[in-house]
């Protein structure tokens, strides 16, 4: 591990003293100790999740707030590769139109004429037309759950002040820098298509096209900004009061699949449209192109975020099939002519077995779920596949094993595949709380996770991906696209665990600082985009900012 790095030299820390006391360590984390505290009251005067206000742990779902859209290289183009040809004026929620192109039908109150949002459609739209104007490097780095308020309380606890109220704002990365000028700022819908929609995994068949409920997003109930206090906190839950309606709330999968094809669709669906037909993404495209293509994540593997990258599924369940997508191997969408794969995929997963699961469908091997066993062992270089592969290994540092792996695949001209995660939860990565360290309290499950020394050792953080996909990527010594999702945001916040949430969009925020630094390097911001966003938004209300920031 590198010495001088802040992060790091933490793990390292706790490498060497992991006998420690959770309590000891935490003893001046104030943090953690609000945390601990609204959990074991059930109330926080400071904030609270979900619709009633005396409870702090309501929340477990989603809601339809409108999210953050923050982009990097093109406040200086023209034209659709400029953020506002969709806002403002431009949005196209403003016409019946508009709406209807998105939605294939006009959702109650839905169209407004002061509506100045964009959809997350628009961000495929962006993607393309910024390839077309021709830049070279196009990165999107994904927060999975990431609202306005998960921002804010990030920021007030990493500044420890309380200094804006609305807009952009500071604290992070993401939001301090303006790539010398070309960065710009607004706000999108993610509602999907539908919810409700039922699949066959073995068919690939959608039965019911349409769903139960349908999409939309009204203003006067849910907000004409992300700080607006919503009048019918309900609304964005899918319990509205009347006269508002029901509309579907968003989910990971369709959310990313509008983000990466330009389409709205189902809840569930994986680059599959409403009525069952293959989507294409933007990295499809530029892959036909020439473009070496990417995907890293803090969670497993084949979850919906990164699936949505390139896979095509009916199901965001069906890991197996979408692993197999993502690397070119025969899958059940595509059983003839497999997908050409991506260069770099880099994820969690690892050590969550199981003998069954039958939302995988007929072919479900036993084993790990996220990434067939067969298959691991089929993509290496050494079985005369294309991937060098890193999989977390007993005893050794996952950083290391990762950056050796990358170094080797950039200069021999393979590709990337890393396999990583705590399996005990889930496969995702160790969560970085919010003052650096991998000790997490308890959330909304009653039940903290711990990890073992082995946990931090074996495994990289999301940065150290981030960096191994760049070195990859680049080697190409071609135009790339990368996706970079910090997953775990969305697993604290379903958790109402602020001590997670803010550890963790620290965490991703030190994955975009990655990234700006290989573009100042590297390149320039007229020859690269970022995007930085959420597919979704949860239902953090904070009462009291402050009290993140230390004050009593």
């Amino acid at each position: 591990m590198t010495i001088g790095h802040p992060v790091s030299v933490f793990r390292m820390a706790l490498l060497l003293a992991a006998a420690c006391s959770v309590s000891t360590a935490q003893a001046d984390d104030f943090l953690a100790g609000l945390q601990k505290a609204a959990i074991a009251a059930d109330s926080a005067d400071w904030g609270w999740w979900g619709t009633d206000p005396s409870r702090y742990t309501q929340w477990r779902s989603h809601s339809n707030r409108l999210i953050p859209v923050y982009t990097y290289g093109t406040g200086q183009m023209a034209g659709p590769a400029n953020l506002n040809s969709y806002c403002g004026e431009n949005s196209p929620y403003r016409t019946e139109a508009g709406v209807r192109r998105l939605y294939g039908r006009v959702p109650e109150r839905t169209v407004h004429p002061d509506a100045s949002w964009l959809d997350q459609t628009c961000l495929a739209e962006l993607q393309r037309a910024a390839a077309a104007a021709g830049k070279k490097y196009i990165f999107v780095v994904l927060f999975d759950g990431l609202d306005w308020q998960t921002v804010r309380a990030a920021a007030v606890y990493n500044e420890h002040r309380v200094s804006w109220h609305s807009g952009r704002g500071t604290g992070t990365h993401f939001q301090n820098d303006d790539a010398h000028g070309t960065s710009q700022f607004h706000f999108m819908v993610t509602s999907p298509h539908n919810r409700g929609t039922s699949t066959d995994v073995d068919t690939q068949t959608v039965d019911n096209p349409g769903g139960s409920r349908g999409g939309g997003y009204d203003p006067e109930a849910g907000g004409f900004t992300p700080w607006d206090t919503p009048s019918d906190p309900g609304y964005l839950i899918g319990r509205p009061q009347p006269p508002h309606v029901r509309h579907a709330i968003a989910d990971s999968a369709s959310s990313a699949t509008a983000l990466m094809t330009g389409v709205k669709t189902y809840s569930g669906a994986i680059n599959v449209g409403p009525t069952g037909d293959r989507l294409t993404t933007v990295a499809h495209q530029l892959q036909e192109s020439g473009w070496a293509v990417g995907v890293v994540t803090s969670v497993p593997i084949s979850h919906a975020t990164p699936a949505a990258a390139y896979a095509h599924n009916v199901s965001r369940s069906d890991n197996q099939d979408i692993a197999r997508d993502l690397l070119g191997l025969p899958s059940v969408a595509h059983p003839d002519q497999p997908l050409p794969g991506m260069d770099v995929v880099i994820g969690g997963g690892f050590g969550v077995i199981s003998d069954r699961r039958e939302s995988q469908g007929q072919n479900f091997e036993p084993g790990h779920v996220y990434l067939a066993d067969s298959d691991l062992k089929r993509v290496a270089v050494e079985n005369g596949g294309r991937y060098v592969t890193a999989v977390r290994k007993a005893g050794q540092s996952g950083r290391d094993l990762l950056q050796k792996a990358a170094a080797r695949a950039a200069s021999d001209g393979h590709r990337l595949l890393g396999f990583f995660g705590v399996g005990d939860y889930g496969g995702h990565l160790p969560f970085q709380t919010a003052d650096g360290d991998y000790r997490p309290v308890p959330g909304n499950r009653k039940k903290a996770e711990r990890y073992s020394a082995a946990d931090l050792l074996e495994n990289p953080t999301l940065e150290d991906m981030t960096s191994a996909a760049l070195t990859v990527l680049s080697g190409t010594e071609g135009p790339f696209w990368l996706l970079v999702e910090a997953g775990d945001v969305d697993w604290a916040n379903h958790d109402n665990n602020l001590d997670n949430s803010i550890g963790a969009v620290n965490s991703g925020d030190a994955a975009v600082r990655r990234i700006t630094d290989w573009v100042e390097r590297h390149s320039n911001w007229d020859e690269s985009l970022m995007i930085v966003t959420g597919d979704h938004g949860h239902l953090l209300h904070l009462e009291r900012p402050e009290k993140l920031a230390g004050s009593p």
